[in-house]
């Protein structure tokens, strides 16, 4: 085997291992809600902050990683992207030690340092991973690899946290130690293995064009501006959904609240069928169009939340998950609110809506593509801004009343794939 097969060997496996930690450590922040809460006694709004922080980091950083990425290589960016994701891990784990009156402002400046480098990673891991399997269909074959392992690590962080926190009344940022030196020791591991290896680096192409007159070309565009609206509510309603969904499974206003390990273990099985979901999506994609999938996901969907919405939470259903009893963790049939099985559910929906949106309002931009997807990353966080809002309400009308803004999100994408979707402006040059 030669030398550069050897690196790319290497290269592919360094490049899907970020692929989970870009899951691992982006849906740490909803589960650390429960965390915050009871170690600050704080709302729910407040809990979710650091999800907020995370998120909010895109907004900062999505046009400046495209930038960064053109002047120093994706290798180079992938470098400081790991860097800056071990310091803000770092950042969090101080918080642990930080006094009681200072903790909660250090968690979420690590969080929101983090959420720089999960933004840094996602511009370089797709092409990268592309260009280490050789372009076409490998490089394809190899995206959806990482995105499946993206989707299994999305599975068991909140089953992880669970599992840390124990007691839900008693948790603390402490209890999830283990956690954090598992990321910031894969975080170091991956830096020095790619820093030594020699990794062929993707063609970044330049553009005779300023990036200024292209973003604005590419907002020119109706239904690129109504799709990347659509991209901030999908964001937000994916992480919204689990995200509240684990802070109601341990609220003790439950006739039978849940304890924490088995509350993220419901909330793990939506992120586990929203891998089921990409599955199959993966497998129909050539066959059933964009408009259609998004369509039938979005409808679906509204039709779930208003189950999960009208339905009394004094009603239980049998859900199989794995569940802890006992301090003994085992997979079977556990009593659950009908709400929670209803939205554990809208995984199968929110599982294909990126591809779908993406694919939607990128139709017809031709050179504006490249500005467009760096438009899309800074608009991913909606994931910290809506489940902030979702956060709110609960906290005002409590948790199911809080499901409209994923109800109304969920009919925006609807109108988005049925109306907003279509390119009423074939007449600019491309």
């Amino acid at each position: 085997m030669t030398q550069k097969q050897n690196g790319n060997i290497v290269g592919i496996i360094m490049m899907i291992l970020l692929f989970g930690m870009i899951s691992f450590i982006t849906n740490l922040a909803a589960p650390m809600g429960v965390v915050l809460k009871a170690q600050f006694s704080v709302s729910n709004f407040e809990g979710l902050l650091g999800n907020a922080a995370n998120f909010i980091a895109y907004a900062v950083m999505g046009i400046p990683s495209g930038i960064l990425l053109q002047r120093v290589g994706y290798k180079k960016t992938a470098l400081i992207a790991i860097a800056v994701g071990f310091i803000g891990v770092g950042i969090q784990y101080l918080s642990g030690y930080a006094g009681q009156e200072s903790a909660f402002v250090v968690y979420l400046t690590g969080a929101f340092v983090a959420g720089f480098s999960m933004c840094l990673l996602n511009t370089v891991v797709n092409p990268m991973l592309n260009t280490l399997g050789g372009s076409g269909n490998k490089g394809n074959q190899l995206i959806q690899v990482g995105g499946s392992f993206n989707s299994v690590m999305a599975t068991l962080t909140p089953m992880i946290v669970g599992i840390l926190i124990g007691d839900a009344a008693k948790a603390r940022i402490t209890d999830i130690f283990p956690f954090m030196y598992a990321a910031m020791a894969v975080f170091a591991i991956v830096f020095v293995v790619m820093w030594i290896v020699n990794i062929p680096e993707p063609h970044a192409e330049q553009s005779s064009e300023p990036l200024g007159k292209l973003m604005s070309g590419a907002l020119k565009f109706r239904h690129f501006i109504l799709g990347a609206i659509g991209i901030f509510i999908y964001v937000g309603i994916e992480v919204g959904t689990p995200g509240i969904l684990n802070l109601f499974l341990v609220d003790q206003n439950l006739p039978n609240p849940l304890n924490t390990t088995t509350a993220g273990f419901v909330a793990g099985s939506y992120w586990f069928l929203m891998l089921i979901g990409r599955l199959v999506g993966a497998s129909i994609g050539g066959k059933v169009s964009s408009k259609a999938m998004l369509s039938t996901v979005s409808a679906v969907g509204m039709v779930l939340v208003l189950c999960a919405i009208f339905l009394s939470s004094n009603t239980s259903v049998s859900l199989p998950v794995l569940k802890s009893v006992d301090g003994v963790t085992s997979f079977g049939f556990l009593e659950v609110p009908i709400n929670a099985a209803f939205l554990v559910l809208v995984g199968l929906c929110t599982s294909i809506m990126w591809g779908s949106i993406f694919n939607l309002a990128v139709e017809g931009l031709g050179k504006y593509l490249a500005a467009a997807s760096g438009i899309f990353m800074t608009l991913v966080c909606g994931g910290g801004i809506l489940p902030a809002l979702q956060a709110t309400i609960a906290d005002i009308a409590g948790y199911m009343t809080s499901y409209w803004v994923i109800f109304a999100g969920l009919a925006y994408l609807l109108f988005y794939a049925l109306i907003g979707s279509r390119n009423v402006n074939r007449d600019i040059p491309v």
